[in-house]
């Protein structure tokens, strides 16, 4: 069965997902999202429009200190819960900015939502929280939509 975009009837073709993405570009300009083709296309027949891709960033510092306690906990075993806590304190922050940037764009919901950490030092974390900001546009579609898995 053929699967749509949005309000039309069906896509089939190449062609048609351009002219889909065509008119989504003429009601308020381009978007980018960090969405593959079928999940643009299941969000849109949900009744959701791409807003944007969407960020929130963390850089963290264990500091002088916290590193010296920190190594020296390392030497013990057991959880090193300082750095346990800078890490959720990092994620939440960055997931906070990246929501914080969906609410600039009007959004309803932040879908594809992915969490990195990256050590830069020894000492210096950040972690990047990336998502695609929607918001709803209409009904869900009530096409069936059939999903074919090749090899």
């Amino acid at each position: 069965m053929p699967f749509g975009l949005g309000n039309s009837s069906g896509v089939t073709s190449m062609e048609a997902v351009e002219k889909e993405l065509q008119g989504f570009s003429k009601k308020g300009g381009a978007a980018t999202s960090n969405l593959s083709a079928m999940d643009f296309w299941l969000i849109t027949d949900a009744g959701y429009e791409p807003l944007g891709f969407v960020l929130g960033n963390s850089v963290m510092s264990m500091g002088v200190s916290g590193g010296f306690a920190t190594a020296f906990k390392g030497l013990q075993r057991g959880e090193l819960t300082q750095l346990t806590q800078l890490m959720y304190s990092a994620r939440e922050l960055s997931l906070q900015r990246m929501k914080e940037e969906a609410d600039m764009l009007g959004a309803d919901a932040v879908v594809n939502v992915n969490v990195e950490i990256i050590h830069r030092s020894e000492d210096i974390m950040e972690v990047v929280a990336t998502g695609t900001a929607v918001k709803r546009t209409g009904e869900r579609s009530s096409r069936p939509v059939t999903l074919q898995v090749g090899n």
